[in-house]
């Protein structure tokens, strides 16, 4: 039976605890922003959505509370110290994971940021009859060996090929071949180890986009691959209220005097309700009664302020990042011109955005529905989002 029937079937190790001293200066290369997230994150996302049971993140001791941050709203992934070497990590993750000696796991430079589910499921096939499975690439280039930068030898390309990860072998072999290794010099991959105890490597079709984040230059290519596998969702959200008695009305934010108010069970914001909607829509997450159910009491009263950024913080925990607001407000009555400036600015605020992406327009029904009669009022908002593919 193919691996890949059972796409739940298979574990990580995502190695992020080398300093990246080839990267330049600044945070380890694993912990820098790539697209508006953590080069970590981007890895740890993506295997998670490939169906891994468990991501165990390698990461320096230091490192594990910025874990937290980096992978936060993320489930089945753990975060376990690394050692002083590349092969260390390695065994500290493989020990952190739970599974029978069959259980396929893959190994995975954090380095590498663009994994997909097509690369897991090639490397699960290709283990079905091998030891491991690495993705490579064959070598293009014509090769040169030589020392104080002049060349002492041509050296045939001829069956080299350029190893990728993630790298999949079988949970017990992997951990059997790293014990049989000792203290060895220090394997180039993981491969290696399992070659060198007998193991038979199968070659997976590699792919240009598993690039490895080495030097400063390579995040400039980076953001601009990265550009390309993002996508803009559109969320739409309504709410409407009743007016009834009162001296106030709050609207996008701003409290505007009335005579009279709107009857809600929070503060009845049906600018910022509809604007909690449209975010949570455009990264279906239900709607705005599923996260604050009207019938719990702690709501009532509550400023509809908590709901938009809560939504925010959803959004963010997924990786994306809202890039406008267009709220359309529907009544007679108060008069929204005098205060669109104020609401555009406080939603700008509550959203993260400079003002400029932010719209708020007013409409009347000309006197026709329940606006028209001032019964209440009706909000219409339209929110962008950029997320990851």
């Amino acid at each position: 039976m193919s691996l890949n029937t059972h796409p739940m079937n298979f574990l990580c190790v995502v190695v992020a605890a080398g300093e990246g001293l080839r990267a330049g200066s600044g945070e380890p290369k694993a912990w820098r922003m790539l697209a508006g997230r953590p080069v970590v994150r981007w890895s740890v996302e993506a295997l998670l959505a490939a169906g891994a049971r468990e991501v165990a993140v390698v990461v320096a001791k230091d490192r594990l509370p910025a874990a937290q941050d980096a992978l936060l709203g993320l489930t089945g992934w753990t975060a376990v110290a690394g050692g002083a070497m590349r092969a260390l990590s390695v065994q500290a993750g493989l020990a952190a994971l739970s599974g029978s000696e069959d259980t396929p796991v893959l190994i995975h430079d954090a380095a590498r940021p663009f994994v997909t589910g097509a690369h897991v499921a090639a490397l699960l096939t290709a283990l079905e009859g091998a030891d491991g499975a690495v993705p490579a690439l064959p070598v293009p280039d014509t090769l040169k060996r030589g020392r104080d930068r002049v060349v002492s030898e041509t050296v045939s390309r001829e069956g080299l090929w350029r190893a990728q990860t993630p790298q999949a072998f079988r949970l017990g072999r992997l951990r059997a071949a790293y014990g049989a290794w000792g203290a060895q010099a220090e394997p180039t991959d993981d491969a290696q180890v399992v070659e060198a105890a007998g193991g038979r490597i199968a070659l997976a079709a590699g792919d240009p986009m598993l690039m490895k984040l080495t030097y400063p230059e390579d995040f400039a290519m980076a953001e601009q691959l990265a550009g390309g596998r993002r996508v803009v969702r559109t969320g739409f959200g309504v709410d409407a209220h009743r007016f009834g008695a009162g001296e106030e009305v709050w609207l996008g934010g701003v409290r505007i005097p009335h005579n009279q108010g709107l009857i809600g069970h929070s503060d009845a914001d049906a600018g910022l309700h509809a604007l909690t909607d449209a975010l949570l829509g455009a990264i279906a997450e239900g709607d705005i009664g599923q996260h604050f159910p009207p019938s719990d009491p702690k709501w009532k009263g509550a400023s509809s302020d908590r709901f938009l950024t809560h939504a925010v913080g959803l959004a963010e925990a997924k990786g994306g990042q809202v890039i406008s607001a267009d709220l359309t407000l529907v009544c007679e009555r108060p008069k929204i011109g005098p205060h669109r400036d104020a609401m555009r600015a406080r939603i700008a605020e509550l959203l993260g955005l400079p003002i400029g992406r932010v719209s708020v327009k007013a409409t009347t029904t000309e006197g026709m529905g329940f606006t028209g009669r001032e019964e209440g009022l009706m909000a219409q908002a339209v929110v962008c989002v950029e997320t990851p593919l």
